[in-house]
């Protein structure tokens, strides 16, 4: 089992989801993990069994890293290293349990864990929402196109805040702030909907392609599911939450980095 030490964190948050409390943490390239233990405690089943389980899966074990958390008790805080999963994955732990071998009273918690949590977990750190809202998106449909407006522009500016905050923690020198400006304000425009600004459908569906292409070659180098992680490569590169909001002005950019990409991987000629 790969439990690599010395994961540091940069953002810890409890996520309400239907009453419950996830805990969910970021480490430094960006990555979001879920504390296994406390998801067990949740559900009702046993920690050292799940355990015995991940240990035994070929996929989870080598996922399962020890992060460090900030543990609160009525006298201190104190930091704890627990065994925890990458997000992409806690989907695939959830559904290796077995709905029919839990408890009647938690059968149903489970089957909406299984179903829903992964996307509350998500939007969480990459949309900004921490708590489950199912009637939202009807509501907003009904509001008034101003309010409407309103609330695009404040869930706009939320992001732009957020990734602002990653970017400037990772440069390396004053000389990029001009480009990373420029990647601010064409991410808003795109999440403002001015379709204008961002790229049609045909060059989605290449960048689509271009990055599973990527994706699968990367797999077979390393045996594992690389998709999540090429995605996440894109998206900090060109500074969006979704690749259909890449600027029109930054197509022919992306598709170069694309073609370098797959090319340093495969020695291949690109797409």
């Amino acid at each position: 089992m790969s439990e690599e030490k010395g994961l540091t964190i940069i953002e810890q948050k409890q996520v309400a989801f239907y009453g419950d409390e996830v805990l969910a943490v970021q480490t430094k390239d960006g990555s979001v993990f879920i504390p296994v233990r406390p998801i067990c405690d949740l559900l009702g089943v046993d920690w050292s069994a799940q355990r015995r389980r991940i240990n035994r899966d070929p996929v989870l074990s080598e996922e399962i890293k020890s992060v460090v958390i900030a543990v609160a008790d009525s006298y201190r805080t104190i930091n704890r290293e627990v065994l925890s999963l990458p997000l992409d994955y806690i989907s695939g732990f959830l559904f290796g349990i077995d709905a029919n071998r839990v408890k009647p009273e938690l059968r149903e918690r489970l089957i909406r864990y299984q179903r829903e949590c992964y996307k509350v977990l998500a939007e969480a750190f990459q949309e900004g929402r921490l708590t489950t809202d199912p009637s939202f998106d009807d509501l907003l449909k009904q509001a008034n196109s101003d309010v409407v407006e309103a609330y695009q522009i404040a869930q706009a500016i939320m992001k732009l805040a957020r990734n602002q905050i990653m970017l400037e923690s990772r440069l390396d020198d004053h000389g990029r702030t001009l480009e990373d400006h420029g990647r601010r304000l064409e991410t808003i425009e795109a999440d403002m909907h001015q379709e204008d600004r961002y790229i049609s459908e045909s060059q989605a569906t290449q960048i689509s392609q271009a990055v599973k292409t990527i994706a699968i070659a990367l797999g077979k180098q390393t045996g594992r599911n690389e998709f999540g992680a090429t995605w996440g490569e894109f998206y900090r590169k060109f500074g969006v939450s979704k690749y259909r909001y890449l600027p029109a002005a930054k197509f022919e950019e992306a598709l170069a980095w694309l073609n370098e990409f797959y090319q340093s991987l495969t020695g291949e000629t690109p797409f």
